[in-house]
């Protein structure tokens, strides 16, 4: 063997991290301490993790810091505490915040702390390095206005300590002035197993959950492993509505109203399904959406009318004409159903405007309309320019009713979708690709399934700075919510008054409260009213950009811009950025967008220093001097072509090409925490040099190497043998 491999094979066995092995970890770090303290008061949520780690080696070692957040919160403050000294994370505006992400990669250091996961969580992940024998304290801060859907409230607790811990604590409290009527504890971690470490308590107002698993407990319970607790604490809870103009609270001059009306009639509706049916709807996407459009058909109310489009480069109609939801009509409409197959190419142009016209030719007085488009791409066929079709179906809906927009998967062109519903007052829906994506659909359609007033209008008498107060349509089971400053800090009353329509009738609902009434906040929450305030702002104006042009849309980003900095909330416009004790180093943190991981600028990777943990799976040296691969320079932005048509594994800074007498053998190596990047190829974050774990045969454990690049290493095949 080539002595320099052989010295690298040595070498390379002694760097195991504290990552590759979760037993080594368990053994070197300890998390003694993991508190989750969540505090709900008026549906806006705060909360706090606390992790306190020791560093058990007579030597320095980086140490991590994982955990997973709704996705709908914001971050609002991240702190580090190590032998007394704290490090601030920093909100910034992305622009100021640029500097000091090129300083932080340019010293091959990383730079995006948060990613997405899964439906409903984002992955907040740093590390620090930690002298021997020393400890450091993780505090993160998140906040999120919880919303009500299908009668409930949620508030989603994920807790993933990777280790057993000593001291493990979830408390929640939750405070609803008028009352809560009902609460329950769900989740992967409300199980047989775990079932005395939950406790609540419940009062009038207050609601107290506590959750103290034993190091036992966090073993064995079914979602447990080896490696501790890992699942989510899921809290559902109403509020009793004894008023019916609505719940009003006011706290150092800001107030919030929360409006949710039971006692009105239903609305009949008429609703019509868009669906496509073209050729990448085939297989299982085709058949969970017959399987949810069976259930709906089931579920829509007799006074209800329908109707059924399909489309792929041609538009389908199941009849011409809105039809009442009779059980022969449903039972017809369930045979067209069934038969819907995947073909052919999408023109969403053209079959949202013959759902358009489909309404218009069937206006029925007292009734309100629905459209709902499921599709999984982009337009391919007819109309395909985005702006057109959003501009057609603007100008043919004109207000008059809601567009749905449910995107199945992760290739559909999610931006689209959410411009042309929110242009025509509705509201785009990812529907993920799972076991439950029929569930997910008609999970949506029980959301809208009952409306119970259109054209909501709130009006208040004193106030300024208000959010949103006009509302299309008003769903059973759902809330309006409106926030706003009180101008005249000496008032006695807030005067609000709700104007709307029920099945084709105008009504009002009027009340005036006096500020004794309404105040009901506990001292240490007496601010929580100004920041709900400035949460829901901030999201209403940056949902709302994808609407705006010119000085308009400049002016709303702006003002979101000032809260997010003001109030410290990491948004799609201000990174935070933390300041490590390691010679001043630096990672930024960004709000990811929907369905992606935050984008990071091919020119600012590191190209020179640290390692990069890539493992190739499919590679296996033929004979003894077989060549694995090499590492070729690039000017910056160029991006190489694999050997031989073969696949590459680029970076900015060069690629990493196999030798071409490379074959297929899918167990040879094994993957070491796969990289994940918007690129084809297999990215290299942090600098050119590659990890190999190589199982080796009669050996306890894979023999583990790094390769600083450029390098070219000779591997035998039969590594038994050495």
């Amino acid at each position: 063997m080539d002595r320099a491999a052989f010295r690298l094979i040595l070498w390379g066995c002694f760097l195991i991290s504290v990552y590759s092995s979760p037993v080594t970890r368990a053994q070197n770090v300890d998390v003694y301490s993991f508190h989750m303290n969540s505090t709900v008061t008026s549906r806006y949520a705060t909360t706090t993790i606390t992790s306190r780690v020791a560093n058990k080696l007579n030597e320095s070692q980086e140490i991590l810091f994982e955990v997973k957040i709704p996705k709908n919160a914001f971050i609002s403050k991240f702190r580090m505490i190590i032998e007394g000294t704290s490090y601030d994370g920093v909100v910034k505006e992305k622009a100021e915040a640029q500097q000091q992400y090129t300083q932080a990669v340019s010293r091959g250091q990383s730079a995006g702390l948060i990613k997405s996961v899964g439906r409903t969580l984002e992955e907040f992940k740093t590390s620090v390095t930690v002298a021997a024998l020393s400890k450091v304290t993780f505090e993160l801060t998140y906040e999120e206005l919880l919303k009500r859907r299908l009668g409930k409230y949620e508030l989603l607790i994920n807790a993933q300590p990777m280790q057993t811990v000593t001291d493990f604590k979830i408390d929640v409290h939750v405070h609803e002035k008028t009352g809560i009527s009902f609460l329950e504890v769900k989740g992967d971690l409300s199980t047989d197993d775990l079932t005395n470490a939950i406790k609540t308590t419940r009062a009038d107002k207050d609601a107290w959950v506590t959750f103290y698993p034993t190091r036992d407990q966090q073993t064995k319970c079914k979602t447990c492993g080896e490696n501790g607790l890992n699942g989510d604490l899921l809290i559902t809870y109403d509020v009793e509505r004894q008023n019916p103009n609505g719940e009003m609270t006011v706290s150092n001059g800001y107030f919030f109203h929360s409006f949710a009306p039971s006692d009105v009639s239903r609305i009949s509706k008429n609703v019509v399904f868009i669906i496509d049916r073209s050729g990448s709807m085939h297989g299982k996407k085709m058949q969970q959406t017959r399987l949810a459009l069976l259930k709906i058909l089931s579920d829509l109310g007799e006074n209800d009318h329908f109707g059924l489009i399909t489309f792929d480069s041609r538009v389908d109609l199941w009849k011409r004409e809105l039809l009442k939801a009779t059980h022969a009509n449903l039972e017809d409409a369930k045979s067209f159903v069934k038969k819907i197959t995947d073909r052919g190419a999408t023109d969403i142009n053209a079959a949202v405007l013959e759902g358009v016209d489909m309404i218009k030719r069937h206006p029925r007085e007292g009734t309100t309309s629905i459209l709902i488009l499921l599709t999984d791409g982009d337009p391919t066929s007819g109309e395909t320019n985005t702006e057109k079709i959003t501009g057609n179906v603007k100008v043919s809906i004109g207000s008059k009713f809601p567009l749905y927009c449910l995107g199945f998967g992760y290739d559909v062109n999610f931006d689209f979708l959410t411009k042309m519903s929110m242009e025509n007052n509705g509201v785009a829906r990812r529907i993920y690709e799972d076991s439950d994506a029929d569930l997910q659909l008609q999970g949506f359609y029980d959301e809208v399934a009952v409306p119970l007033l259109t054209d909501i209008q709130l009006n208040y008498i004193g106030v300024s700075n208000l959010t949103q107060t006009s509302f299309n349509l008003y769903f059973n089971g759902s809330e309006i919510v409106v926030s706003g400053q009180i101008t005249d800090n000496s008032v006695e009353s807030v005067t609000t008054e709700i104007i709307a329509i029920s099945k084709g009738s105008k009504v009002t609902y009027r009340d005036t409260v006096t500020a004794k009434d309404v105040s009901d906040v506990q001292p240490e929450h007496d601010n929580f009213l100004e920041r709900l305030w400035a949460y829901l702002t901030v999201k209403q104006l940056l949902d709302r950009q994808v609407l705006l042009k010119g000085p308009e849309k400049e002016a709303s980003k702006k003002e979101a811009l000032n809260l997010s900095l003001k109030y410290q909330f990491v948004t799609s416009l201000t990174s935070m950025v933390v300041t490590k004790p390691q010679e001043n180093q630096t990672e930024v943190a960004d709000k990811p967008k929907e369905g992606a991981t935050p984008h990071r600028p091919p020119a600012q990777r590191p190209v020179s220093h640290g390692f990069a943990l890539l493992a190739i799976p499919e590679w296996k040296p033929l004979d003894s001097q077989m060549v694995v691969a090499q590492f070729r320079p690039a000017s910056p932005g160029q991006r190489h072509p694999g050997s031989s048509g073969r696949k590459s594994y680029s970076h900015p800074g060069g690629v990493l090409v196999p030798d071409p007498r490379l074959t297929m053998f899918p167990k040879q190596m094994a993957m070491v925490d796969p990289p994940s990047d918007d690129t084809d190829g297999v990215s290299m974050d942090i600098a050119p040099a590659v990890r190999f774990l190589i199982p080796a045969d009669g050996q306890p454990k894979p023999l583990c190497f790094d390769v600083p690049l450029p390098f070219k290493l000779k591997l035998l095949q039969d590594f038994a043998s050495e």
